[in-house]
């Protein structure tokens, strides 16, 4: 077993499997495009990557299926477990980083005539989503996936709003 930096996707992989029970690679970017994506993407191939990564480090165990195509399932180790669990457990403030393509064309001197009422569209069609999700399955939500839709809702509120401003700034 060899020492691996962890890194945000390392742990993003270990709690889809945690929650999971047990888990395919291909589970996992499934889970992980069907929960998560809104707030934090990863392509495929990482997913992939880290899932042997994490099994070279000991930190998931694989088990093949027999027959058929032969699919690795992989769950937590108890060195897994507890790599997640003081994960969750760190209040350690990371800065974030908005990847926001508007954002970066405005910069470099794109027309805010041009992109802004496309932004706002879209940020309302997200916004109305969102919304539309917690009016429908709210309650079935644990109290950190609440809270992550809440976040989604509150985001592209804030992101409709700075383009409206954006929109109603003079030429």
């Amino acid at each position: 077993m060899s020492e691996v930096r962890l890194t945000t996707p390392s742990f993003l992989v270990l709690g889809i499997i945690d929650k999971l029970g047990e888990a395919s690679p291909y589970d996992v970017k499934v889970e992980a495009a069907r929960t998560v994506a809104p707030f934090w993407s990863m392509p495929h191939a990482q997913v992939y990557a880290q899932c042997d990564r994490l099994l070279g480090a000991g930190l998931l165990s694989e088990v093949r299926q027999s027959g058929g195509r032969n699919r690795r399932l992989m769950s937590l180790t108890a060195e897994g477990a507890a790599a997640l669990r003081g994960w969750l457990a760190d209040p350690a403030f990371v800065p974030v980083e908005a990847r926001e393509r508007g954002i970066l064309k405005l910069w470099f001197g794109a027309s805010p005539r041009l992109h802004a009422p496309v932004q706002i569209e879209e940020h309302r069609k997200t916004l109305d989503g969102y919304e539309e999700l917690a009016h429908e399955v709210g309650e079935l939500l644990t109290r950190g996936q609440r809270e992550a839709l809440e976040f989604g809702i509150r985001y592209e509120r804030m992101m409709v709003d700075f383009w409206q401003w954006v929109e109603g700034r003079e030429p």
